[in-house]
């Protein structure tokens, strides 16, 4: 039954013209689960990613969020149900401060939901409401490592506090599930063993479930409990971490035939 994970995907594709990206990918998720989706470029990773996330329409399948059918819903209404995400090419607001950028994520929650007239007048609860915005993401930046950069603008961190960033900006929606298209990309091997631990810490405090793609092996074979290969659109492997790293068929997808 659906119900019995937080992410259930049953036989998902979608074609563009006659091309099928990504075809029949049946994932189940579990709760608290890191779960990697992995394969070499070009495979349909993101485009899964697009999918879940209202970006990209399914052609054929579905997908539930704990036994909630989300297909045909859009990007915002998929998000308000409790899906998040970061992208492989990092997208914040460059020119708003790093605390305000974690603040545009809790718009989604509703105790901090802006009531125009109460903000045009400047009523006493439009400062409270901010001011419990302003607490709320300070605690999201003392965890990633941010809380003293939090009034610079977001362009002028580092490129690995950037990464950090927008998965904070992601968990202040509020999600159920978090998505993290290639949280290690471009970053130096101290910065992806930080950010190992950080994904654990959100896993084990936040009571969340995490889908991540990642090409990082080191990674994914330090936090991810089980794997599903993508190879051409298509699942080419499933199961535990070492069951799948060491598939022939997985080997050979990524190194060739030699």
């Amino acid at each position: 039954m659906s119900e019995n994970y937080v992410l259930k995907t049953e036989n998902l594709g979608i074609s563009f013209g006659g091309l099928k990206a990504a075809q029949d990918v049946n994932l189940k998720i579990k709760k608290n689960e890191i779960y990697g989706l992995i394969g070499p470029n070009g495979a349909g990773k993101t485009t899964v990613f697009n999918m879940l996330t209202g970006v990209y329409q399914p052609t054929y399948g579905t997908f539930y969020l704990n036994g909630e059918e989300l297909k045909g819903l859009k990007q915002e209404a998929i998000n308000q149900k409790g899906i998040a995400r970061t992208f492989q090419n990092i997208r914040l607001f460059n020119n708003m401060s790093v605390i305000r950028n974690v603040m545009v994520g809790l718009h989604n929650n509703p105790a901090f939901k802006c009531n125009p007239f109460v903000s045009m007048f400047r009523l006493p609860s439009h400062f409270e409401t901010e001011k419990n915005m302003r607490n709320k993401a300070k605690e999201l930046l003392k965890i990633f490592g941010l809380l003293e950069e939090r009034n610079i603008l977001a362009c002028n961190l580092p490129y690995g506090k950037q990464r950090k960033l927008e998965i904070a900006r992601a968990l202040a929606t509020g999600p159920k599930l978090l998505l993290l298209d290639e949280p290690a990309a471009g970053m130096n091997p101290q910065e992806t063993a930080e950010l190992m631990e950080t994904i654990k810490f959100v896993r084990d405090n936040f009571d969340m479930t995490i889908l991540l793609i990642e090409h990082d092996m080191s990674l994914v074979s330090g936090i991810c409990d089980r794997l599903t290969v993508l190879n051409f659109g298509q699942v080419l492997a499933e199961g535990n971490v070492d069951e799948v790293l060491n598939n022939p068929e997985v080997v050979r997808a990524y190194l060739g035939d030699d």
